[in-house]
């Protein structure tokens, strides 16, 4: 049987711009935005033979994807590493070098652009390991990692809505959910029969599964922009849509999940929503529901109940 080395497998890591990089047609997907992807952290140590990556933003979850590439690859295996030099390009040379890398640093289009060797002996990557893992986060009590929106926090806009939120009944869905701060709470009420957590982020999906340890509960690793939860005739559902995509704002994130969370909503049921203030997603949703209730506009946010 052939082992992994002898066919060669190559790796991809978000989605680096097509101007700055050529993806080999074999590639297999390892960002955890992906719904599919395979995850580094499962995979076999020293056998990829190279991996391109659009490295995240964030410094913990960066340094956490990175020293996960390295354990991955093959030593002497090519590691191309990019970002913007906003979003932690100018960090990256340095960063690789603390991992044991020699570097060749290049810059285009407003990116950095780092290529290496994966090193014969790696440096300090178990620290980065444990600072970006699945951990239990001492401020909530719940299982996150960094990466995951809100991940070390409660956010105060899904604060504010469970503030609002009455006893839910019923099957309903948790759309973006993260670590499942709302399904817990709509878990609470003994008349809910099923909640169904969807996130795009399998990190988030996974922190989920072990916080809400309901067995009404079930878990989604999905795009609900691209394919909604695959339910329908809901009761309610609960949501704290996303509005940023790669660091910038896009106000079409929210209104494709509000048209989701109607399209999954039977007549007579009810989105509850969060949402900063100044988004304007009244227009988006007058069309598509029978009634909207502004319960609260305070200290930025805004919650709505809308009745299908």
């Amino acid at each position: 049987m052939a082992t992994k080395e002898q066919v060669r497998i190559e790796g991809v890591y978000g989605a680096p711009p097509a101007e700055l990089f050529s993806r080999d047609a074999g590639a297999i997907q390892f960002s955890p935005l992906v719904p599919g992807a395979r995850s580094l952290d499962a995979w076999d140590e020293a056998t990829l033979a190279g991996l391109t990556m659009l490295a995240p933003p964030g410094t913990i979850e960066r340094r956490y994807a990175m020293a996960a590439a390295l354990r991955a690859l093959a030593p002497g295996a090519e590691f191309t590493v990019l970002a913007l030099k906003t979003k932690g390009g100018a960090r990256l040379a340095g960063e690789l070098e603390g991992f044991g890398c020699t570097v060749i640093e290049s810059t285009k289009r407003h990116h950095r652009i780092c290529v290496s060797e994966r090193p014969n002996a790696l440096i300090g990557i178990d620290e980065a390991l444990t600072n970006g893992a699945l951990q239990t986060v001492e401020a909530t009590g719940l299982w996150a990692q960094p990466g995951i929106f809100s991940w070390d926090r409660f956010d105060p806009g899904s604060a504010l809505l469970l503030q609002h939120l009455p006893p839910l009944a019923g099957r309903g869905a948790d759309l973006g959910c993260g670590i499942g701060i709302l399904a817990l709470n709509a878990l609470a009420s003994p008349k809910v029969e099923h909640v169904t957590l969807v996130d795009i982020d399998r990190r988030a999906i996974e922190a989920a599964r072990r916080n809400v340890t309901d067995t009404r509960a079930q878990f989604l690793w999905a795009d609900v922009c691209a394919s909604g939860t695959n339910h329908s005739g809901l009761d309610f559902v609960v949501m704290n849509p996303p509005f940023h995509v790669s660091g910038t704002e896009d106000h079409g994130l929210g209104q494709y999940f509000i048209r989701r969370a109607a399209e999954t909503l039977r007549p007579g049921g009810v989105c509850w929503l969060t949402a900063n203030r100044h988004l304007p997603y009244e227009s988006v949703m007058k069309p598509l529901f029978k009634r909207i209730t502004l319960k609260a506009d305070t200290a930025g946010y805004k919650i709505y109940e809308a009745l299908r």
